[in-house]
């Protein structure tokens, strides 16, 4: 059975955004919900789902750790294959635009959206997760933090990553955007930057495909 999805944004919106999120919080913390609505309010659908694991999370109440990869990729077809919508674009926070970005090419999806990649573990940045994305065909998005523990701007730099992959850098960022009070930016800021973002690489796949 296909996880349950929620929708934001009208029914003849130019565009459907499915999201889910990472790997801690589930699909309505105020990040999730800020990039929900604030996509939304751009005339387009975005839908958003859960994971198995943390649907288990809401009924049992108790934390518990992601689900295994085949099961996680299992969630993300099934979401697909439920839908018909096209053009469709997929992705979400950390671990759910990662294992967006492993089906993308497969289900054969119009674009990918990363709010946030893991490239690496924190602390671990031999430990990369980009030997997919090098083979990656689907026109990608990924907006990142610049000082990102699971990819810096510095270490990103690094990587060979196609040039179908687009980066926006959010000055100051963490992981969830958020910068720091010195930077004189506000999580406010970066999350509405990289809304626009999105937007902006919508608009552009739309624009390729007329």
């Amino acid at each position: 059975m296909s996880p349950d999805l929620i929708f934001d944004g009208p029914h003849d919106a130019a565009a459907t955004v499915i999201l889910t999120h990472g790997a801690g919080a589930g699909m309505d913390t105020p990040f999730m919900e800020t990039f929900a609505q604030g996509l939304a309010a751009q005339n387009l659908r975005v839908g958003r789902f859960e994971f198995p694991y943390m649907k288990t999370v809401r009924e049992t109440g108790r934390r518990r750790p992601p689900d295994r990869e085949p099961i996680l990729l299992r969630a993300w077809e099934e979401v697909i294959d439920s839908l018909d919508a096209k053009p469709l674009l997929i992705g979400g926070k950390s671990l759910g635009g990662r294992i967006a970005s492993m089906v993308a090419d497969k289900k054969q999806v119009t674009g990918l959206i990363c709010l946030g990649y893991p490239f690496h573990p924190p602390g671990k940045p031999d430990r990369l997760r980009t030997e997919h994305l090098r083979s990656l065909e689907t026109p990608a998005l990924i907006c990142q933090g610049s000082r990102d523990p699971f990819g810096t701007a510095e270490e990103v730099a690094r990587y060979d990553l196609p040039a179908g992959i687009r980066l926006h850098w959010l000055g100051d960022g963490d992981h969830s955007f958020n910068p720091r009070k010195r930077s004189g930016r506000s999580i406010e800021q970066n999350w509405q930057e990289a809304i626009e973002a999105v937007v902006d690489f919508i608009n552009d796949i739309n624009d390729l495909d007329r």
